[in-house]
């Protein structure tokens, strides 16, 4: 590892990098549905009649839930006119209607570093082709075309579902941050996952091969798990 003039080690030098830029307030469109700029007339109805009495949906989220719809597109408006986290409504393909939301938030392009999260899915998304695919494009967004190094998924270590997609998903688990926010009166140790740019070209081969028509029957169940379209990382030589 090169090292400075007093023999301490340091990180390797970055060939060619520069600061990039924001992620964009632009429609991001895949096949099975599309993450739209979160707009609160737009797509505000369609998403409380969709989490409209699924009060577990804001379990772990710092927000929610909401005694009405006005109370909940007062928040939403607010969260529109926000540039980090900057929100997206995920559309579902088939039906046009929004079913959820996802953020691309603590951005910091000049490490070229993003963090999805504050995400909230209908129970009618969850589970679905969309909702993979919403990840998979927020994913690409920053790799492919903003070149960022590094994607970031933190959540509550409490929330085994949030843990069991980041390991779907392909992040790799770094650890626990303890006592790292107070939510809703409540300490909360977050658990923090990644996938860096090195990792990016695995793991998007492996979401493009899940999403295709074939990978799924006529009813819709997948054949192949988007885990085991993923390399297996080879043990540790002792």
């Amino acid at each position: 590892m090169p090292g400075n003039k007093e023999e301490r080690p340091v990180g390797p030098a970055l060939q060619s990098w520069s600061e990039r830029a924001r992620p964009v307030r632009a429609t991001i469109t895949g096949a099975w549905g599309r993450l739209e700029p979160l707009d609160t007339a737009k797509h505000g109805h369609d998403l409380w009649k969709a989490i409209e009495g699924h009060d577990s949906v804001w379990t772990y989220l710092s927000y929610g839930p909401f005694a009405d719809e006005a109370s909940f597109l007062a928040w939403l408006k607010g969260r529109e006119e926000l540039s980090d986290p900057l929100s997206y409504a995920v559309v579902d393909a088939a039906s046009g209607k929004a079913l959820g939301v996802l953020t691309l938030m603590e951005i910091r392009p000049a490490a070229g570093v993003v963090e999805t999260g504050h995400i909230f899915f209908a129970p009618v998304l969850q589970k679905t082709r969309a909702a993979t695919e919403a990840i998979f494009l927020a994913m690409k967004h920053a790799f492919d075309d903003l070149g960022y190094r590094r994607f970031e998924w933190k959540c509550d270590a409490l929330n085994a579902p949030s843990r069991a997609a980041a390991i779907r998903f392909g992040f790799t688990y770094e650890g626990i941050f303890r006592q790292h926010m107070v939510i809703k009166g409540r300490n909360r140790d977050t658990a923090w996952y990644s996938i860096v740019d090195k990792e990016w070209p695995t793991v998007k081969a492996a979401f493009a091969a899940w999403l295709k028509p074939e990978n799924f029957d006529a009813e819709g169940h997948q054949k192949a798990a988007l885990a085991d379209l993923r390399p297996k990382a080879k043990p540790a030589a002792h």
